[in-house]
């Protein structure tokens, strides 16, 4: 009976739970892939039994723009009435350290791809990398990469390059990035700190760079270290607080936050194919994003 009373209380602790919190995602599995894992967690502390669609109830839960697998850090998430309020997370502003390397081109624009490309990089200098950052700074055209979350015809263009169907490219579309520095210059390997609003793709960053200094580069590594206001060392939630109780005092930190954030409802930043993604039920979304 104890038992029984205490399971029917997490069950009421968990559907109380509403609101925006972070996690950190590891790099390997996609952003759908943890989001699943999340909410096995959260229902099997409820004792909810989740054997197909036989479920005592339903929990709301989503994510506010889909990380690469090969990415790790920020992912908010949305539960409850929160998941409303993930479009917002999409259209804010996003904060990344990329590690690329040059004189390697991939196929994914990232190390889990395979080279297309081998150039000499020898006579680019730290002066050369600084001086091209200035033409990625502000408003500027970007062609999203093949390996994408954006779709064609319903399907997202990664499925269908992994198929080995045809894919044409996107055509350049406008992206905002509000800085961008170097932090780190050891041939082959160089780290950026950028900061961009919604729908940029860091990959083709740094391959558009690689281009611009007349050899090639691909992104060895990848971390979203701010998505709005929440932020990687402050809010991401690490995988041994994913607990009811973890979670409600997160979002009790996380509420304040989110009153000082500017309404970006107005800003039609969002681009078609970048959708917050919410399952009410068991979550199969496989994602490729950034």
């Amino acid at each position: 009976l104890a038992a029984g009373m205490a399971g029917e209380a997490a069950g009421a602790r968990l559907s109380s739970l509403s609101g925006l919190f972070a996690v950190r995602k590891p790099k390997g599995p996609t952003s759908a892939a943890v989001l699943n894992l999340l909410k096995e967690r959260l229902l099997a502390e409820a004792g909810v039994q989740t054997n197909g669609n036989k479920r005592n109830q339903v929990l709301k839960i989503g994510h506010g723009g889909t990380l690469d697998s090969a990415a790790a850090g920020v992912l908010v998430v949305g539960i409850g009435k929160g998941t409303k309020m993930l479009g917002t997370m999409l259209a804010g502003s996003k904060k990344y350290t990329a590690v690329g390397m040059l004189g390697k081109a991939t196929d994914t624009l990232d190390a889990t791809g395979k080279v297309t490309e081998e150039k000499p990089y020898d006579q680019v200098t730290k002066g050369d990398l600084e001086n091209v950052l200035q033409k990625f700074t502000g408003d500027i055209m970007q062609v999203p990469p093949l390996y994408s979350a954006l779709k064609k015809d319903g399907e997202r263009l990664s499925t269908l390059m992994k198929r080995g169907e045809a894919v044409e490219a996107k055509p350049a579309r406008p992206v905002r990035v509000y800085s961008l520095s170097l932090q780190q210059f050891q041939p082959p390997l160089f780290t950026l700190d950028v900061e961009c609003g919604g729908g940029f793709y860091v990959r083709s960053l740094v391959n558009d760079i690689g281009k611009e200094l007349s050899t090639c580069a691909t992104v060895q590594e990848l971390t979203r270290t701010k998505q709005g206001p929440f932020t990687l060392e402050e809010h991401a939630l690490q995988e041994d607080k994913w607990t009811i109780d973890g979670i409600a005092q997160s979002l009790e930190r996380c509420s304040a936050l989110l009153l000082g954030e500017p309404s970006r409802k107005k800003l039609k930043t969002e681009h078609p194919g970048e959708t917050a993604v919410v399952c009410e039920d068991k979550c199969q979304v496989g994602s490729r994003k950034k």
